[in-house]
């Protein structure tokens, strides 16, 4: 029983015996959960013609939708432990249909972000902890790991196979329509929900509330922080709204969210420690595998959301792509997940986690770099390939290993709040790889073209000086096409637009191999935490 808990167990929740079925539902569900994110990612550039908005809008939307996840998680876990984990599974799948409906008809992005970010979201906070905790209660032993393989595998083929299916959809229909499958999913899903088993003995307890609220506050200020670095600046005020001492605003939010997080924890230890059932058991956090594995988790996202938002920009504005063509360039990482994640588990069992996840992430680190020396005017197609092909063995490795760690690294009383924790990390490295290296590209486009203006003798002076100061005001992602005419439409002179343009078509090539670099960067820097995570001799993590 959770620590705690006021009461003991009331009955055990719904599920029968142990199926070999379950995991169909629950890979379904997962599958479900992140294909939204990779499907906008490839329909970004239509997504901004159809609302007529800006790419920085549907990044907001894309952030948001894993925002509003990772804030939610822990709550949402902890709600599975309070009604019974099947049951909240079902409800969450029902609200997430609901606003999968809603933003398959949105008429405009604001209905889009409601139903996507918000209520989509909102639902997915109550499904994944229940799918992680239903996987452990569901199978043993090496099933479990080989169910956890698969799971993993399969969201990993959510985020990889979404481009394709959303890109064809995209260009042949409508964006709309991978929505609108969403719901006819869902209702299989819950149609033999029946299979799944629920060994969770369900306790009676007060939800901590003001845990879930402090939670949720820290992980939004820390990353709307992030999100909007590129707008008001890291330091030296941008678009700032107010700017505190001189500064940006953004280290005040991101410190904030610190300061409330630190709150949090200190208040989950206060709750513990008066004998009620706290949001996050802090104790839990003590073990060493699990820790791990969370960061992992963290890593994982962060890097692969990162590739998968600047990847697509490449293709769509440099390359002049549509959303099947960038679909199809994506199509090497998805076969190779699937094929990684598939053996990751029967290799795992034989090396370890800690080998498998630790060559995973320097196969990622070798494939942006591989990237990196693609991204040209010219796309190369071969070598490109072979990048986006490591970037699927790599992630799908770490697929297949890290579900199984955190699940299997505490007591079965803990499983829902480890799943909160396992989607928590996942999501807010979801959301900060969006906004982070969304940040960063968008940084380094405005310096580069900044740069390239200035020390371009052909420009005058006078243009210079109004391109500056549009440039410092805000820079998008834009077809240079599209820039062309927004110059053009600005006043400035036509025989000095052309060489602003090729600058700016230079200066994007620039942004994406930074955030490619910094996406290889984030792989390697988080080779360190996977030291606790269990090696070839340990038949399992370390329990608290």
């Amino acid at each position: 029983m959770t620590a705690g808990a006021t009461s003991g167990p009331v009955r055990v929740a719904e599920g029968g015996s142990p199926s070999s079925r379950a995991v169909i539902p629950l890979a379904i569900a997962q599958f479900i959960m992140v294909l939204d994110s990779s499907v906008m990612s490839v329909s970004i550039s239509q997504l901004v013609e159809e609302f007529d908005t800006t790419v920085s809008t549907i990044q907001l939307a894309i952030t948001l939708y894993a925002l509003v996840m990772a804030a939610l998680m822990l709550t949402g876990g902890k709600i599975g432990d309070l009604f019974g984990r099947l049951r909240v599974f079902r409800i969450g799948l029902v609200i997430y249909a609901v606003g999968s409906l809603l933003t398959a008809v949105a008429p405009t992005v604001e209905v889009l972000i409601v139903g996507w970010s918000f209520i989509e979201g909102a639902g997915a906070a109550l499904v994944l902890p229940a799918l992680a905790a239903l996987v452990a209660g569901s199978y043993e032993g090496p099933a479990r790991a080989r169910a956890y393989g698969i799971i993993g595998g399969v969201a990993g083929a959510g985020i990889a196979i979404g481009p394709l299916l959303g890109g064809w959809l995209t260009t042949e229909y409508s964006w709309r329509w991978v929505f609108a499958g969403e719901v006819v999913f869902v209702i299989f899903v819950l149609a033999v929900s029946g299979w799944i088993t629920d060994d969770h003995v369900r306790e009676r307890f007060r939800l901590d509330v003001v845990g879930a609220l402090l939670s949720a506050l820290g992980l939004a200020l820390v990353v709307v922080g992030v999100l909007q670095s590129g707008t008001w600046g890291w330091l030296q005020p941008l678009q700032s709204p107010i700017t505190p001492l001189g500064f940006a605003l953004t280290p005040f939010v991101i410190g904030a969210g610190l300061v409330v997080l630190w709150a949090f924890f200190a208040w989950e230890r206060r709750v513990a420690a008066s004998g009620r059932v706290p949001l996050l058991d802090v104790r839990n956090l003590r073990i060493p595998a699990l820790r791990s594995g969370l960061a992992s988790l963290l890593a994982q996202n962060l890097v692969l959301l990162g590739i998968f938002f600047a990847v697509p920009l490449y293709l769509q504005v440099t390359q002049g792509m549509d959303a099947f063509q960038t679909g199809l360039r994506l199509l090497p990482t998805s076969i190779a997940m699937l094929l990684a994640a598939a053996l990751g588990a029967r290799v795992g069992a034989r090396f370890g986690a800690r080998a498998v996840v630790r060559v995973g992430l320097v196969t990622i680190t070798l494939a942006c770099l591989v990237i990196i020396a693609t991204i040209e005017p010219e796309l190369a197609t071969i070598p490109f390939a072979i990048g986006m092909t490591l970037v699927g063995l790599g992630t799908g490795l770490l697929a297949s290993q890290l579900g199984n760690v955190v699940q299997s690294s505490v007591p079965a009383e803990a499983r829902s709040e480890a799943g909160g924790l396992q989607y928590t990390a996942q999501n807010l490295g979801s959301s900060l790889g969006t906004a982070l290296i969304g940040s960063l590209m968008v940084g380094a486009l405005a310096s580069s073209v900044l740069g390239l203006i200035a020390d371009d003798p052909d420009i005058e002076a006078a243009v210079r000086d109004q391109a500056t100061v549009q440039v410092s005001q805000g820079v998008e992602y834009v077809a240079p096409a599209d820039a062309e005419q927004a110059l053009l439409d600005a006043g400035l002179p036509p025989d000095q637009v052309d060489p602003i343009v090729e600058h700016y078509a230079a200066s994007q090539l620039w942004g994406v191999k930074v955030g490619m670099l910094a996406c290889a960067a984030a792989a390697l820097l988080a080779l360190p935490a996977t030291r606790r995570l269990p090696g070839r001799r340990e038949e399992a993590p370390e329990k608290a």
